[in-house]
Parts: C-alpha cells; sequence; structure tokens
C-alpha cells in the first residue's frame, strides 16, 4: 500500500508543478503584453496596402523609451486636435526639411524612392518647404490620397511627446499574421 501512496504523491506532485509552470508563462506573457504592449486597430485606408483596415496590430510602447522613431517607422500617435491615436509612417526626422512636388516626397532635397511612398497628388502644407524642429517628425499614410497626416494643418508636425509607440506586429486577420517592416 506504501507503493501506491507514493506513486499517487508524485503524479500529483507533477500535475502540480505542471499547473504552477503554466501559471507562471500566462502571468509573463500578460505582464509583457498589457506592460509593454498595446493593441491598436487600424481604421480606414490611409496605411494600405501595408495596412489594412481592422487588422489589429500590437505596438511596442517601450521602443522610444530606449530610441528614437526612425525614418519609415509606422508609429501610433495622439493628434493634437482630436486627442485620437492615428497610425502612421515616419517620413521626416527632427532637423529636416520636407517638401511635395509634383507628387514626389522630398526629404533635404533629396528624392525618396521608396515603393511604400507613392504618389502625393495632394501636398497640402509641403507644397512648400516645412523645416522639423527638434523633437518634430513628419508623417505620412502610406496610401497618400486617403490619408490625414503632416501634410495638413490640423495634424501637422508631430512632437516626440505624441508618438506613442511603433507598430511592429500584424495579429489579425490570421491570414496575414506576422512582423510589420
Amino acid at each position: 500500500m506504501g507503493l501506491y501512496t507514493y506513486e499517487d504523491n508524485s503524479i500529483l506532485r507533477s500535475v502540480v508543478h505542471w499547473i504552477c509552470d503554466l501559471i507562471v508563462v500566462v502571468a509573463f506573457a500578460w505582464f509583457l503584453v498589457y506592460g509593454f504592449l498595446n493593441q491598436t486597430i487600424i481604421s480606414g485606408h490611409s496605411m494600405s496596402p501595408t495596412l489594412e483596415a481592422e487588422d489589429m496590430c500590437l505596438v511596442n510602447r517601450l521602443a522610444y523609451d530606449v530610441g528614437d522613431p526612425k525614418r519609415y517607422d509606422i508609429v501610433v500617435f495622439e493628434r493634437e486636435d482630436t486627442k485620437q491615436t492615428n497610425v502612421k509612417r515616419v517620413i521626416g526626422l527632427p532637423g529636416d526639411t520636407i517638401q511635395i512636388v509634383a507628387g514626389s516626397v522630398y526629404v533635404n532635397n533629396r528624392k525618396l524612392n521608396d515603393p511604400r511612398i507613392g504618389n502625393v497628388s495632394l501636398p497640402g502644407i509641403a507644397e512648400n518647404p516645412v523645416e522639423l524642429s527638434e523633437g518634430e517628425y513628419f508623417l505620412l499614410g502610406d496610401n497618400a490620397d486617403s490619408s490625414e497626416d503632416s501634410r495638413f494643418s490640423n495634424v501637422g508636425n508631430v512632437r516626440r511627446e505624441a508618438i506613442r509607440g511603433k507598430v511592429w506586429f500584424r495579429l489579425k486577420p490570421f491570414r496575414n499574421i506576422g512582423l510589420i517592416r
């Protein structure tokens, strides 16, 4: 009878250890997601074809605590006029001069030749050179003809403090799950 009791304790211990390990992993995952990451759902078509309406993405909130946004990063920022968050691509960095001429985007008098930045038919305030001060960024939607972004005075240059994080992973739709480039 003593032999069976020892065997029952061994199985019970294994189950308890497995449950404890599972709880620790779930708690760690929860801490990571809610402590350092955010979710955002893309509204509208301003980031098409990179991100489509209703795509659910993860946002790294810590990315810019240790570094600064880089050109072509996709970021979540809070608009000053509406206090809502938007998702756009970083085109201009502090100290840059941005201008849109004949549908092409120029940074410091050099034409951007990136396929993600298509023809921009409405230059808005970037028709004339836009100089970015320290801590300011110029953001554009990938689908510029359907994007309310830094070209418009109600958005304008985005202050560093308004940038909430970097979009880095698409969760939904599942057929497109993966890293965002």
